[in-house]
C-alpha cells in the first residue's frame, strides 16, 4: 500500500521547522509553523493581488488611493494631504501618485471653490471602475483562498486573527511609533 501523496507546503513547512529546531531547539514547533504559513500565505496573497492588479493595468500604489477615495464614500473626494495622512505617505510622494493617476484618468484634481488654495482629488468613473474591477478580482481570490474553511472554521478564524492583530498593534508600534494611520475603517 502507499503512503498518501503529502503537498509540497507541508513538505516545505515541515523542512522550515525541522531547520529551526536544528539550531534553536527551544522553540515551540507549533508557533514556528503557524507563523511561517501564515508570513507565507501573505507572500502568496501580495503575489496574486499584484498579477490582478497588472492584468487592470493599475500598480498597487494606484490601487491604494482607489479605495481611500471609494472608502471615503461619495462624491469619492478628498484633499492630497488627507489621502497622504490616509496611507501614511509624504505629501511629496502623494503628489507623484496623483500626477501618475491623472494621466491615466483615474483621478481628478481640481481647486475647492469654496477655499482657492486647497486641492480636491476626486475619483473618477474610470478610476471607480477599476476599483470595482479588482474588488471582484479580489472577492474570487479570497474566496477560493478560504475555500477548504466552513462557516464556523472562518469565524474562529476571524476571531483568532482579530485578536492576535488587537494585541500586537496594542504591544508592537510600526517603526515610526504609529499604527493609527494603517487602515482607516
Amino acid at each position: 500500500m502507499t503512503e498518501p501523496k503529502v503537498p509540497a507546503a507541508v513538505r516545505d513547512l515541515d523542512r522550515h521547522v525541522a531547520r529551526y529546531r536544528r539550531e534553536f531547539p527551544n522553540i515551540d514547533p507549533q508557533v514556528e509553523r503557524i507563523v511561517a504559513a501564515i508570513f507565507r500565505l501573505n507572500r502568496r496573497m501580495d503575489l496574486a493581488y499584484a498579477r490582478q492588479l497588472r492584468t487592470l493595468d493599475i500598480t498597487n500604489a494606484e490601487w491604494e488611493v482607489l479605495k481611500e477615495l471609494v472608502l471615503a464614500g461619495r462624491p469619492y473626494r478628498l484633499t492630497p494631504g488627507e489621502l497622504a495622512k490616509r496611507l501614511g505617505l509624504t505629501p511629496a510622494a502623494m503628489t507623484h501618485r496623483i500626477d501618475r493617476m491623472l494621466d491615466d484618468g483615474l483621478v481628478t484634481r481640481t481647486r475647492d471653490e469654496s477655499n482657492r488654495v486647497r486641492v480636491i482629488i476626486e475619483l473618477t468613473p474610470k478610476g471607480r471602475d477599476k476599483w470595482l474591477e479588482a474588488m471582484r478580482l479580489a472577492s474570487g481570490f479570497e474566496e477560493e483562498l478560504l475555500s477548504d474553511l466552513e462557516a464556523a472554521d472562518r469565524e474562529a478564524m476571524a476571531a483568532m486573527l482579530t485578536r492576535m492583530l488587537v494585541r500586537v498593534e496594542a504591544t508592537q508600534p510600526d517603526a515610526t511609533g504609529r499604527t493609527d494611520d494603517l487602515d482607516q475603517p
